[in-house]
């Protein structure tokens, strides 16, 4: 088993239809192969909380805004502080993306720094750019936006859009934050060799549902 990739990965269930049992197996599986955290709905933070009580080093991560981004950051604060107050250590939050298109830069900043405010103190925040919607000079744009506000990681994709992670964006993404922001490849990375890759493009955490295939040396079909 590759332990230093397993460190590195959020053990992702993020599907509508999940059920309590497959959220104990994650937690589960989680602290067995020490992944980084469980990565769930806002609707399971507190059972992960529950079950991971006595795990030293896995989190438990959350989504906010998920999967469109299209709540007001008003929203995303309380869903952020909520999650917090549930037990989550880190959000990952979606940009409004039609903001950033549309060139509302002082809104995208906006809605980032809301949830980075709720955040301070209690929990790491990374933020998801949803990079298949996003050209070059947006991805960048994002990225900066996302540092200015005070992020801890930029995040490529939610795996609910048009893609995921490619080496190219990890590779874009790490120039433009610098070293010493995070950067998380989540969306379609199935194997070890692809998990790999997006490390040594830039990446410090990996978001996968396909965490236990990566860390075998296995392959998954897993679309997250």
């Amino acid at each position: 088993m590759n332990q230093e990739l397993a460190n590195m990965i959020d053990h992702t269930l993020l599907k509508a239809d999940a059920t309590k049992e497959q959220v104990e197996k994650l937690c589960q599986e989680a602290k067995e192969y020490n992944f980084a955290s469980v990565c769930v709905n806002p609707t399971w933070v507190k059972t992960c909380a529950d079950l991971l009580k006595d795990s030293e080093s896995v989190k438990v991560c959350t989504v906010i805004g998920f999967p469109l981004g299209a709540t007001t950051p008003e929203v995303k604060a309380f869903e952020t502080a909520n999650a917090i107050e549930n037990g989550a250590t880190e959000v990952d939050m979606v940009i409004n993306i039609g903001a950033l298109k549309d060139g509302d830069d002082e809104l995208v900043e906006r809605d980032i720094r809301a949830v980075v405010d709720a955040a301070k103190g209690k929990a790491l925040t990374k933020v998801i750019i949803e990079t298949s919607l996003l050209n070059d000079e947006e991805k960048e744009r994002a990225c900066k936006l996302a540092v200015a506000a005070g992020t801890d990681y930029v995040k490529t994709s939610t795996g609910f859009s048009t893609g995921g992670a490619t080496i190219e964006d990890i590779a874009l993404m790490r120039k433009t934050v610098g070293p010493e922001i995070g950067v998380k490849a989540s969306g379609g990375v199935r194997d070890t060799e692809g998990a790999r890759a997006m490390v040594e493009a830039g990446a410090t955490r990996i978001g996968a549902s396909a965490g236990i295939a990566i860390v075998k040396g296995l392959e998954s079909n897993s679309d997250y």
